[in-house]
């Protein structure tokens, strides 16, 4: 019988509004073009065999609407907001209680969708790599395996890093 293992699923939204003093920096939507390339990615991770058993996301309108299209493709059966996926949130702390909540079973998978460069920062903190070691492109996908720990339990340096994925190599070649 396989140990016990848990797998972190980064997920960084969509190709965004613009930035710009006259729009509210949380309420900044996915393109139409961030919507399209988003759901393809996802489409394909889903077709790959790709799936979670939990998502959280940023309550930002542009991870959100990721997070909505990761669900709606079948990644995830539902979606929880998590304020410590905003941005320069600390979602750390928080990972041994998400992966222990809702009685999954010892292996489980959360996705989480969230900004750059927390992302990074999130997964080279969980590596024991330095800072900006690791970033996500806008719709970019990275997996880490890591072990499982008490609630209250450090995960920090514990990671190995399986795979991270530029969103251009998930499409289709035109």
């Amino acid at each position: 019988m396989a140990p016990p293992v848990w797998e972190l699923l980064l997920l960084r939204h969509g190709i965004a509004e613009e930035r710009s003093p006259a729009r509210v920096e949380a309420r900044r939507e996915l393109t139409a073009a961030g919507r399209t390339r988003t759901k393809a990615v996802l489409e394909r991770a889903v077709q790959m065999g790709l799936r979670a058993d939990r998502l959280f996301s940023s309550p930002l309108a542009r991870a959100w609407q990721t997070a909505e299209i990761a669900r709606m493709v079948g990644l995830a059966p539902a979606l929880e907001l998590a304020q410590a996926l905003e941005p320069g949130g600390d979602p750390l702390p928080l990972l041994p209680a998400w992966f222990n909540q809702g009685g999954e079973a010892p292996s489980c998978r959360l996705l989480l969708v969230g900004h750059e460069p927390d992302l990074g920062l999130l997964a080279s903190r969980l590596l024991g790599a330095p800072p900006g070691a690791i970033a996500l492109r806008k719709a970019g996908l990275a997996l880490l395996r890591l072990p499982v720990v008490e609630v209250g339990g450090s995960l920090a340096g514990t990671a190995r890093l399986e795979w991270l994925m530029r969103p251009r190599l998930w499409l289709p070649r035109p």
